[in-house]
């Protein structure tokens, strides 16, 4: 695998030569200091531009189109990686060597229309369209609470520290969606375009300086642009006391949520320590929760835990009955406090290590996760992937013990199933 990054001014073009593939897949990210007044109207564009543009009106002449070009696939997703928006479009085609000569070319610049020629007249976006996307935010916005895990999530991160881009809610907020226009959303497209950064990655076996040349000819933007704030978010100390909250539900199983504070950690500590730590706590059926609440009291119908590095917290989400709420608390924090003491085995540290290099090896089976890989380094400067192998495995049991005293309870969030 050959990587290349060469510098155009206004954007990053990151190329990366990998035979193993017969598609050749193209990511362009926008990243922009997070705003939670823009969080609803940013997932509105990306709606959009998927839907229409100037030459292909409808979502049908677009899926047509993709069709022609040997049923290539375009997409878009947006997350938030600590104080900063990121919105991501893709494109995964057939090489030439599949499908024809040009192929892969045409599919670029349909794939450049899509994000750089929307359909617009009179400084707004076509109509029609926008009422036809404006319709499915809506149902989706006000179908949240339908998905009891993620409204816990969601629910406690507001608790936990409302004020705080952690408690953003991805998907946005209805109560901004009315406020949207066919003309605000082109001055947010127009905005969007001079600010954000951006890269672009192109994944495949491929040409470098064929495919510098198509990027080149296709992707315009001529605007220079910089971070300016740090991507983690500011690290806070956790309250002195737990903050417990309950909220009802018309359902019949109960969502416990439970956020932590990461405090003080190193560098070395955040990228390989907590991930073992992770792993041995709640990172999957051989965790220390799963075999303690699920198996030995049985007290839930799932339980696991995820750090977010960028967010210097760590999550706990269980499925539980509501008379088992106090019961499954007090595991859960005897499960850290075992930790703390070290009372986890050699077997336990092995096996997570193992768990993490069988996930590291997978992402070199997938275009997408590879070109993430990437992006992670050029945005974060993480270690690139043989060497996080290697540091990994240096993980110690004293290095996990020291990480367990640095991880502290809270927000405590419940909802209620009353249908028990």
């Amino acid at each position: 695998m050959e990587y290349k990054v060469k510098d155009l001014g206004s954007y990053k073009l990151h190329l990366i030569k990998n035979d193993k593939f017969k598609t050749i897949r193209t990511k362009v990210f926008f990243n922009a200091p997070v705003k939670k007044e823009e969080i609803t109207i940013r997932n509105f564009l990306a709606a959009m531009l998927m839907a229409t543009n100037e030459k292909y009106k409808t979502r049908r002449d677009i899926a047509l189109k993709c069709q022609d070009l040997y049923s290539c696939n375009i997409g878009y997703n947006i997350s938030r990686f600590g104080n900063y928006s990121n919105l991501c479009f893709s494109l995964n085609v057939l090489e030439d060597k599949y499908s024809e000569d040009g192929n892969l070319e045409e599919a670029l610049r349909f794939f450049s229309d899509i994000i750089f020629k929307p359909n617009v007249s009179s400084n707004m976006f076509d109509e029609k369209v926008f009422q036809i996307v404006k319709s499915d935010a809506l149902i989706s916005l006000s179908s949240l609470k339908e998905n009891g895990d993620n409204y816990s999530l969601i629910r406690m991160l507001e608790e936990m520290d409302s004020s705080s881009p952690l408690s953003y809610r991805a998907a946005g907020y209805l109560e901004d969606l009315g406020q949207i226009t066919p003309t605000i959303l082109y001055d947010y497209y127009k905005n969007m375009i001079e600010r954000d950064i951006m890269d672009i990655f192109v994944i495949g076996n491929i040409d470098f300086k064929e495919i510098e040349d198509i990027i080149r000819a296709n992707f315009p933007t001529k605007i220079f642009k910089k971070i300016t704030i740090p991507c983690r978010l500011e690290e806070k100390n956790s309250r002195s006391k737990k903050l417990i909250k309950l909220e009802e539900n018309d359902s019949n199983q109960s969502k416990l949520a439970v956020g932590c504070r990461l405090v003080g950690l190193t560098d070395y500590e955040r990228n390989y320590a907590l991930t073992i730590y992770n792993i041995i706590l709640g990172g999957g059926t051989d965790s220390k929760l799963f075999k303690e609440v699920r198996e030995a009291h049985s007290m839930a119908y799932y339980i696991s835990s995820v750090v977010n590095k960028l967010d210097n917290i760590m999550l706990i989400r269980a499925g539980i009955t509501r008379d088992n709420f106090d019961s499954v608390v007090k595991l859960i924090e005897q499960e850290m406090n075992q930790m703390k003491k070290g009372k986890f085995l050699d077997d336990d540290i092995a096996k997570a290590k193992q768990i993490y290099l069988s996930a590291i090896d997978e992402i070199e089976e997938s275009q997408s996760d590879i070109i993430d890989s990437y992006y992670m380094m050029d945005l974060l400067g993480v270690d690139d992937i043989e060497t996080k192998k290697k540091k990994m495995m240096l993980v110690s049991r004293d290095d996990i013990i020291k990480v367990s005293k640095k991880v502290f309870i809270d927000t405590i969030y419940m909802l209620e199933g009353v249908k028990e």
